[in-house]
């Protein structure tokens, strides 16, 4: 069964040089804001607003040590706005002029510090309270990012369907995570069958749920961007892998809950059939779909609240029949219409597989 880790490997090492193209990467440097000079337009201006003249030490790159001046526009609008202070650390746009020049642009505020340091801090925390359950925990987090990074958007952006990418990708990390934290026995592997069941199901949900909602897929200010970037990439398609992964964690959650369970209730009486132990593991499932499924709701609802907000001033009739609202309500309902479903599924699975398990189960070991 180790060679299953292998194979994923190899896989994933052959499918990323097939689907990946080289993009035109639009170059940045880092730099810090030295000095401020604010410059404040009447309203007689035909540019509303503030202009900030920013003298700016590049840190990073070719131009590593010069300085420039910036010119900072503020529009008054919040969404689009860099407010520039002394001190401030930024990352830089560059942009060849017709001369052969290079231009710089304030692109945002340098925040990945910040990133660097909650995810040292919560890596630092998962392995201090899971030791070597937290460190194959945290080994099958950085694959997971790796494999939407590098494995599902090459495969989208190259024309692939975004349904079959999100469905790989979401097996392949199944698997990873799955047989790293629990090993490779039959617990594991009922968790693993029972969760890539419920993808499938959750994936042909959402391809419903588009065709009968009449959804567009553009739910989102990034989705436009996307479009004027890439016009020929299926939107709808991509709507629904989003809502494949979304509920790919809370699946794997309910299926390896399921499959411990009934594995334990083996363990301690081994004389319990398939059928017992499916009534056991549905027990255990009917406590975990109530607060599982409530999970997701709130996790659309927190993401979508400005949303939820400006509804307040809607007709409730125009409201939920917005094609934003209609996709953050429906992409709830299916994650959690998938989580009612694996509990059954993987119950079965696990009641039969564990009632039949071998004695060569491998766990990993220090």
């Amino acid at each position: 069964m180790k060679k299953i880790l292998v194979l994923i490997f190899a896989f994933v090492c052959f499918i990323v040089p097939v689907f990946a193209e080289e993009n035109a990467v639009l170059p940045s440097a880092n730099g810090v804001v030295l000095s401020v000079e604010n410059i404040y337009s009447d309203n007689n201006s035909e540019q509303q607003g503030t202009q900030q003249i920013a003298k700016v030490k590049i840190l990073s790159g070719e131009y590593k040590g010069q300085e420039r001046e910036i010119l900072n526009i503020l529009t008054e609008n919040p969404a689009y706005d860099i407010p520039l202070k002394k001190g401030d650390k930024v990352v830089l746009h560059l942009e060849e002029d017709p001369t052969g020049g290079m231009n710089f642009f304030v692109a945002d505020l340098k925040r990945d510090s910040s990133i660097i340091a909650f995810a040292l801090l919560f890596s630092a925390i998962l392995v201090g309270i899971g030791r070597k359950k937290g460190i194959f925990s945290l080994v099958s987090i950085v694959a997971t990012v790796g494999l939407l990074l590098f494995v599902m958007v090459p495969m989208i952006l190259s024309g692939f369907c975004p349904i079959l990418s999100a469905i790989i990708v979401g097996a392949l990390s199944t698997l990873i995570t799955i047989y790293l934290v629990g090993g490779f026995n039959s617990k594991s592997t009922s968790a693993i069958l029972g969760t890539m069941s419920s993808l499938i199901f959750a994936g042909g949900l959402s391809l419903l749920a588009i065709y009968t909602a009449h959804l567009t897929g553009f739910a989102g200010e990034e989705t436009v961007f996307l479009y004027g970037a890439r016009p020929d990439l299926s939107f709808t398609g991509i709507l629904s892998a989003s809502m494949i992964i979304a509920a790919l964690g809370a699946l794997m959650d309910t299926s390896v809950s399921i499959a411990s369970t009934i594995n334990e209730i083996h363990e301690t009486d081994d004389t319990l059939g398939v059928v017992q132990l499916f009534k056991s593991g549905m027990n255990v499932g009917r406590d975990i779909i109530g607060t599982m499924s409530n999970t997701l709701i709130l996790v659309y609802m927190g993401s979508a609240l400005p949303l939820v907000l400006l509804g307040s001033n809607i007709d409730l009739q125009k409201f939920f029949n917005l094609n934003q609202v209609s996709t953050e309500i429906l992409s709830a309902l299916i994650g959690s219409i998938a989580i009612l479903a694996c509990v059954p599924i993987t119950a079965i699975i696990a009641a039969y597989l564990i009632k039949n398990k071998k004695s060569n189960n491998v766990e990993f070991k220090f």
